[in-house]
């Protein structure tokens, strides 16, 4: 799955804001989640982790105009991958709404 959202800012305001946003997601849903993993590479940040027994894992990426999410469902999430990239990108568009 790949999300393509621009961020109408420069890499190191986007990356805070990013940053920031994660926080504040896994302090709201962090109990659902395990053995969560997240680390920089450069402008690349790379994730894994559970929900409920089921892995997932990705990145985003900071290019110059844009955030670029990869991510990597379990196959018994593919019905829902539809609705998880439209709530990924809404939450994305809101983060970097100009």
């Amino acid at each position: 799955m790949r999300i393509v959202i621009p961020h109408h800012t420069d890499r190191i305001n986007a990356r805070r804001i990013i940053d920031a946003r994660l926080q504040d997601l896994l302090g709201q849903h962090g109990h659902y989640l395990s053995d969560i993993n997240q680390h920089w590479e450069g402008d690349r940040l790379v994730f894994s982790g559970s929900a409920k027994g089921f892995k997932a894992n990705g990145s985003v990426e900071i290019t110059d105009t844009d955030v670029i999410v990869d991510g990597k469902l379990p196959l018994i999430a593919k019905p829902f991958e539809s609705r998880i990239k439209s709530t990924i990108e809404r939450e994305a568009e809101a983060m970097f709404k100009t």
